[in-house]
């Protein structure tokens, strides 16, 4: 198990000069980086790479920025858009030695509706077409994807364990797994540790995040549940902290974040990783 930071904590969008971050990253303990990429032109991978190397950090995952005009189960041209994205971040992730693509790999965040179960029908085969193909050029890359379900107010597609498990099997390759984050959790699961062990061995990632989007650890969430179920699965995955503040516009809109949670986006990270290696370790 290794301890990570997603960079929308801090900057967004994430760039070449972002990587001047590393340095107090691993300053900070942290082994890993989240990197949520927005657009695959605002890095040069390799780039990138020497300076996590340089670091000593590992790109544990790339983050899936769904925005508007990718939704896999949109119109065509959305999904298209999506496809193209998605490919171009499997192709980047290869360069900077990165196993895993996370997040809402299925559709725009902040569509949420009332949808006919007619209409789920249809929607829900488009993302099956979509993710068998990506999840195949995946396989070939030698790289995984892990689908997070959402809260109801971010997808009405995908909120539960129980439904990412049901994509999983729906698509049926190896390269797609289930990432699951304790902020959406608490929201729609009724018991965070069962859903973790019903996970079991399709959990390829984990968010650590406070209740509030806050620090892990300074607010309501049972972690002991959580960390005996991380556990008794054997998780030997990255378990990232993933925060947001209002330091960062554009994030702090989207993922309606209209407050100050904690002092400083700093004691989030460093109170925040403190914190879980000793609840999970």
């Amino acid at each position: 198990m290794r301890f990570g930071i997603n960079s929308f904590l801090f900057t967004s969008p994430f760039t070449n000069a972002s990587t001047k971050l590393f340095k107090q990253f691993k300053t900070w303990g942290f082994e890993t980086i989240e990197i949520a990429i927005e657009d695959p032109s605002h890095i040069d991978p390799a780039h990138v790479k020497a300076e996590l190397d340089k670091a000593k950090l590992a790109c544990g995952s790339v983050c899936a920025a769904m925005g508007p005009g990718r939704d896999f189960r949109g119109t065509p041209e959305e999904q298209k858009t999506a496809m193209d994205y998605c490919k171009a971040l499997i192709d980047q992730m290869v360069v900077l030695g990165c196993p895993t693509l996370i997040g809402p790999v299925y559709s725009v965040v902040g569509k949420a509706d009332a949808v006919e179960a007619s209409a789920q029908k249809v929607e829900w085969a488009l993302v099956v077409k979509n993710l068998k193909e990506l999840s195949a050029y995946a396989e070939k890359r030698g790289v995984q994807i892990a689908v997070e379900p959402l809260n109801r107010f971010e997808t009405d597609f995908l909120n539960t364990c129980d439904q990412g498990l049901k994509l999983i099997k729906a698509v049926g390759s190896p390269a797609l797994k289930l990432h699951l984050d304790t902020f959406h959790m608490n929201i729609e699961e009724k018991d965070q540790a069962t859903a973790i062990i019903k996970a079991g061995k399709h959990l390829a990632h984990f968010h650590a995040c406070g209740s509030d989007r806050g620090t892990p650890g300074n607010d309501h969430i049972d972690w002991k549940p959580i960390a005996k179920a991380l556990k008794k699965i054997n998780y030997k995955g990255d378990v990232v902290i993933e925060s947001f503040t209002t330091d960062v516009k554009v994030i702090a809109r989207a993922a309606a974040i209209w407050r100050k949670m904690e002092p400083t986006r700093n004691e989030i990270a460093v109170k925040g990783l403190k914190f879980l290696k000793k609840a999970l370790k």
